[in-house]
């Protein structure tokens, strides 16, 4: 009979060895024999396998809606279990049967005879330490180089989140399990890191936790020995929580075990236990995951999974101060990453430079220092004497700080009818005047910057003018919406002579609808090439401004790659990249005015019926004179694909496209928008996870099991690494980047970005 797995029993009892006095006796629930016979059988409703002390048991227990087989403490009503076979493997279904050969094999099956393997039963290889498991017991030692791994809850054994993992240098660590080896993300450490290579964890059976080194000798003692008791047993786990623990229990009462010594005072300490845009707080002696302000659980029944925001995010474009409240946080720290530092004397001072900067959606303050953070937060935990604050800005459009800002309206109405109805009535009157001479201004400002140059910007480019009725009979009065931008919204229509057209109506404030109106029709009506999407004609009829394109008729690359229920073939996706980069390019050098796109992003590249891609809405763009390489100008395009110097106040160059360029590249690459909350955490940033998988030479992890070539994939990788670097000009031009990714000129390993660098 072909075997998954065939374990000897002399394998199997080796590792029973390392639990005291625990040489297994063959027995069912309710009757003990002295041995296990060849041949014996345990099911999950009639047996199990105790060991010659009675303090362990083996067998099945209750796992889901199913079954696992494990080992645990048979003498205590709290039952813990200490170690589960294929711990993160399926429930076993209630019909399956583990049983010894008569060759002394350990086989799990099920009734029909379809065999099942045992993932992780200890090897004697492994006898020193228990693997896959969240305890060691008296007599085992964790040596280098090998872990405990918390499980996911007391019922649930599959892997958690936290890891003690002994290192090669003699330090004992806590880590967040996707982070190990990270100076960065340790919570907890035995600073014994000068103790050499070959140390372990030892716990012996009067509870003493100890570090040996190699010549055995004590180089630091956890927890001192206890109570010396033949009735009394230790364990040490690492909890749920994170908390790595020693508890002692007296086989002579019935209770639960007590807790002996534990790692961490604050409860908190653990990185990772609560999710992005969360926190972790101290509530009735434990914890609990908060949301900040403007946020809320993306799970109510599990908090740990983190927190999104209760309001869309208006972006820079759409940015107003008025629009946002600044919400204070004392005492929680997060993951300190921020794009711009300042020194700042006063809390009011941080304040302040984070509600004006339309990129700063959060901002700690700490030693005089005000650090602007970009979401998504990590790492938030509660420290009472921790000194830092951090203000967050939230819309005022988010549920929480509408009822806020309601409450507050109300106290304001209450105090102005204290002051006098003759008041309220001048204050009425007053905004009733404010408001007839604004809309009079902008009105005024609005004829001036209409009529300012229109000849000579329509004299300067053939295009076809249309008036608004045609345009409005070509949609069949703007039913079929296609799209929603910055600015307008973009409908399907028929023109006269059965051309189908997408039809752009700006909608904004009417100066900045005229200046999109007019920098669209400036930048796209010079421009010809097979990548560039094509303009026919516009509408410059009374106050209405609409933009007449060529129809694309499958959407947009972000409905190909990110809304496709099939992922779209990996060859096509590096000629689609390609493309975008000729097209960046043509703008760039090919032109005869310079043009800076400022919005390079996957809604901005089309699609035709031929699979061709072209690049789309320049109504950002910004035109260069024949001697600027330059310019200085308001902050432009969409959060996620902006580049640093944006935030800077630096000049603008065409590096600027090229950065945003190499965020999408990325995302070509994966197939997943730059950021995404529903991934472990270590991936939810898409570059941070890039760079991590070009480090640990892990590319493959990037297309999961698609057929790729492996030095195309790596090349694709370098090239997006290098163009979004910090500095601008560490950037490749996008001629350059052409060029590489066409294998005709070499790409070299690119620098860890600093924005992201990472720490071993």
């Amino acid at each position: 009979m072909t075997r998954f797995c065939n374990l000897k029993l002399a394998a199997m009892i080796l590792f029973l060895l390392l639990l005291p006095s625990s040489i297994f006796s063959g027995a069912t629930a309710q009757q003990r024999t002295s041995n296990i016979s060849l041949g014996s059988s345990l099911t999950p409703h009639s047996s199990y396998w105790y060991s010659a002390s009675g303090h362990f048991a083996f067998g099945f227990y209750p796992k889901g809606n199913g079954f696992a087989v494990g080992i645990w403490f048979a003498k205590i009503q709290q039952k813990t279990v200490i170690w589960t076979a294929n711990s993160d493997g399926s429930p076993l279904p209630d019909d399956v049967i583990l049983s010894l050969s008569s060759d002394g094999g350990l086989i799990l099956q099920l009734n029909q005879g379809q065999l099942i393997p045992i993932a992780n039963v200890p090897q004697p290889a492994f006898s020193a330490s228990m693997l896959d498991s969240d305890t060691i017991l008296p007599g085992q030692r964790l040596l280098a180089g090998k872990r405990l791994v918390s499980s996911n809850s007391s019922a649930n054994h599959t892997s958690g989140r936290f890891q003690l993992f002994m290192q090669n240098d003699g330090n004992l660590v806590q880590y967040p399990l996707e982070y190990t080896g990270e100076k960065d993300y340790a919570y907890w450490v035995s600073g014994t890191s000068a103790a050499g290579d070959d140390v372990s964890l030892n716990l012996d059976r009067n509870g003493q936790l100890y570090l040996l080194n190699a010549t055995g000798s004590n180089i630091k003692t956890l927890k001192e020995r206890g109570n010396i008791s033949g009735n009394l047993i230790y364990r040490a786990t690492i909890d749920e929580d994170g908390i790595f623990r020693l508890y002692s229990h007296n086989l002579d009462h019935y209770g639960n075990w007590s807790i002996e010594w534990w790692s961490s005072d604050n409860k908190c300490d653990p990185i990772g236990l609560c999710g992005m845009n969360s926190y972790c707080t101290l509530v009735n002696h434990g914890t609990s995951c908060a949301c900040p302000p403007g946020f809320d659980f993306i799970d109510q029944s599990q908090k740990h999974l983190g927190c999104q925001r209760n309001s869309s995010d208006e972006g820079c474009m759409e940015f107003k101060e008025s629009n946002y409240i600044i919400h204070k946080l004392e005492y929680v720290s997060w993951e300190d990453d921020p794009y711009a530092t300042f020194g700042s004397n006063t809390e009011t001072d941080c304040r302040e430079e984070c509600s004006t900067d339309c990129n700063c959606e959060a901002a700690l303050f700490k030693n005089q220092e005000c650090r602007k953070q970009k979401f998504p937060l990590r790492f938030g935990r509660f420290k009472q004497n921790e000194p830092v604050v951090t203000f967050i800005k939230v819309s005022i459009r988010s549920s929480g700080t509408k009822i806020e800002s309601m409450k507050k309206m109300k106290e304001q109405r209450m105090n102005i009818l204290i002051i006098g109805i003759v008041l309220l009535t001048l204050a009425v009157f007053l905004l009733a005047i404010f408001g007839v001479l604004s809309y009079r201004y902008r009105v005024w400002n609005y004829k001036k910057i209409s009529g300012q140059g229109n000849n000579a910007l329509f004299e300067d480019i053939t295009l076809r003018s249309f008036t608004y009725d045609e345009l409005n009979k070509a949609t069949n009065h703007f039913k079929d919406e296609i799209g929603k931008g910055a600015f307008g919204t973009v409908f399907r229509g028929v023109i006269a002579n059965g051309i189908t057209v997408a039809i752009k109506r700006l909608e904004k404030v009417v100066a900045e609808g005229e200046r999109e109106f007019r920098n669209e029709m400036r930048v796209i009506g010079r421009t010809h090439h097979k990548n560039l999407v094509r303009l026919f004609g516009y509408c410059h009829d009374g106050t209405n401004r609409l933009l007449v394109y060529e129809y694309m008729s499958n959407g947009s690359l972000a409905d190909f790659l990110f809304k496709s229920e099939q992922k779209p073939a990996w060859e096509e996706r590096i000629e689609i990249a390609l493309n975008i980069a000729r097209g960046i390019f043509y703008l760039h050098e090919e032109c005869e005015t310079q043009i800076i796109h400022c919005d390079i992003k996957p809604e901005n590249i089309l699609i035709d019926e031929k699979g061709g891609v072209k690049i789309a809405d320049f109504g950002l763009s910004k035109l260069l004179m024949p001697n600027q390489s330059k310019t200085y100008t308001g902050v432009r395009g969409t959060r996620g694909y902006v580049a640093p110097e944006w935030h800077r106040n630096f000049p603008i160059t065409v590096k600027a496209d090229v950065y945003s360029y190499g965020i999408m590249l990325l995302e070509i690459i994966c197939c997943r928008r730059n950021l995404d909350m529903h991934v472990p955490d270590n991936e939810i940033v898409l570059a941070e996870w890039v760079y991590e998988c070009f480090e640990s030479n892990e590319l493959r992890k990037l297309v999961q099991h698609e057929e790729v070539g492996e030095t195309k994939l790596e090349r694709m990788v370098k090239v997006g690494l290098w163009c979004i670097q910090d500095e601008p000009s560490l950037r490749p031009s996008i001629k350059r980047v052409a060029l590489m990714l066409e294998g005709t000129i070499d790409t070299p390993t690119p620098p860890t970005p600093p924005s992201f660098s990472i720490s071993i």
